[in-house]
C-alpha cells in the first residue's frame, strides 16, 4: 500500500479562477503541461527507508491521476530524477548531469547565491507535454526537519504538472488529517481532471482552466 494518503472526497471545490491562478506564472502567462509519457523515476542520495516512502508517494499519485510508470524511458532511460544532497556544489560531480541540465555550473552558482533548498527543472516534447523532470533538494536544516512522507508527497505532486511558480506560496498542496499527511482534496481532484485523456497535454490559453473545472467532481 502507498505510504501517502490521498483523500477521495472533495471538501472544497476550486473555482475556474482558482485553477487559472495555479497555472498563471508571475509573468502573467498561463502555461499548463502534464506528463506525456510514463514515468521512469530514479532517486539519488537517500536510504532504503526514504526510498520506500518516495515510491509510495509516486504510486499514490499515479493511481490518483491514472498515469503510468515504466522501468525505463526509451529516450532518456530515466525521466524523473530526484537528487538529495547537502550542498549544491555536489551536483557538479554527478557524472553526465551537465549533459542533461543545460548550464549546470551557472545554475549551481545562482542557487548557491540565493541559498535555495530546492529546484525543479522540466523538459518538454514537441507537443509541449512534460518529458523529463529533475528535482534537486538541498537538505538544509529546514528540509531536514520535514517528515519524509510530507517531503516526498509534496515534491511528487509538484512534479506531476507544470504548476505556476507562485502556485503554492500561500498554501501547501498538502494537509494533515488525523495526524497523517494527505494531499488536499481539491488538489487531488484537479490532478485527476488534468490527466483526463480527452484534454490536451499542454495549453497556453487560460480557457483551459474552464475545461479543467468542468471535469472536477462536485460534492454531493
Amino acid at each position: 500500500m502507498p505510504s501517502a494518503r490521498i483523500l477521495d472526497h472533495l471538501e472544497d471545490t476550486m473555482t475556474p479562477e482558482d485553477i487559472e491562478a495555479l497555472f498563471t506564472r508571475e509573468s502573467g502567462d498561463f502555461v499548463f503541461a502534464r506528463w506525456g509519457r510514463p514515468l521512469s523515476p530514479v532517486v539519488f542520495g537517500v536510504d532504503d527507508a526514504t526510498l520506500s516512502v518516495i515510491k509510495g508517494a509516486l504510486e499514490a499519485v499515479c493511481v490518483l491521476s491514472n498515469h503510468k510508470m515504466a522501468e525505463t524511458d526509451p529516450e532518456l532511460g530515466s525521466n524523473l530524477m530526484m537528487f538529495f544532497f547537502k550542498e549544491w556544489a555536489e551536483l557538479l560531480d554527478v557524472p553526465g548531469l551537465d549533459r542533461l541540465v543545460p548550464d549546470l555550473g551557472p545554475l549551481v552558482e545562482k542557487l548557491q547565491a540565493v541559498e535555495a533548498n530546492q529546484y525543479r527543472l522540466f523538459r518538454f516534447d514537441e507537443a509541449g507535454a512534460i518529458k523529463a523532470c529533475f528535482v534537486f533538494l538541498r537538505m538544509d536544516q529546514h528540509l531536514s526537519a520535514v517528515p519524509a512522507q510530507t517531503l516526498a508527497l509534496s515534491q511528487i505532486v509538484q512534479s506531476f504538472l507544470l504548476w505556476s511558480d507562485t502556485a503554492f506560496k500561500e498554501q501547501s498542496p498538502l494537509a494533515v488529517a488525523d495526524g497523517t499527511t494527505i494531499l488536499r482534496p481539491d488538489v487531488a481532484e484537479l490532478l485527476r481532471a488534468a490527466y483526463d485523456p480527452v484534454l490536451p497535454p499542454a495549453a497556453q490559453d487560460a480557457s483551459h482552466a474552464l475545461r479543467l473545472f468542468a471535469r472536477l467532481s462536485k460534492p454531493q
